[in-house]
């Protein structure tokens, strides 16, 4: 079983980017196999809105954003991991979430079975944030609300969701949730 998180922040040592591994951690320890992709350290350039997707075979962008989405329709878990950046997820995931775009026009659908959501504020924001990522999960899986586990908290200042130990607790059990979803079928 392969679970795959991609983060949407640009800071590698922040809070986000901490529950994420938190929640990797603990999958692995239960037998999963995981990788996280931080989208900050490739090229994923916004979507052009050229609509001209459902005619061409392959995105007319040549950056990283191809092999990440293949990756991320084949994982049979997934992680969504965005800090709150102005009252929504960070450009970074929203470009990636547009990128999307080109696979749902293909009709095609990811084929992950559960979906962790992991969302870090502030001071404000989680309700939006976590509205978007929902939204963004109902348009490229299967995966109903059963199977959606999702973590969210506040931090102040880079490194404090660590000094968290109920945040960091919720990271952990999201991880082994999703196993667990996942080895029920």
């Amino acid at each position: 079983m392969k679970i795959l998180a991609i983060v949407g922040s640009p800071r590698l040592n922040g809070n986000t980017n901490f529950l994420v591994d938190q929640a990797l951690d603990e999958a692995a320890k239960l037998g999963a196999t995981t990788e996280k992709i931080v989208l900050s350290q490739h090229e994923v350039s916004p979507c052009l809105g050229h609509d001209n997707c459902a005619s061409l075979a392959a995105c007319i962008q040549k950056d990283d954003a191809g092999w990440i989405i293949d990756k991320f329709y084949e994982a049979d878990g997934v992680i969504l991991g965005s800090p709150v950046y102005y009252l929504n997820v960070t450009a970074q995931m929203k470009a990636f979430i547009d990128r999307n775009y080109f696979p749902y026009k293909k009709n095609i659908r990811a084929k992950a079975r559960a979906v962790g959501i992991i969302v870090v504020a502030e001071q404000m924001g989680i309700e939006d944030t976590l509205y978007t990522l929902h939204q963004f999960v109902d348009w490229v899986f299967f995966v109903g609300k059963s199977r959606r586990f999702v973590v969210s908290g506040y931090a102040n200042k880079q490194g404090e969701a660590r000094k968290n130990h109920q945040l960091v607790a919720e990271a952990r059990k999201l991880g082994q949730k999703m196993v667990a979803s996942l080895q029920q079928e």
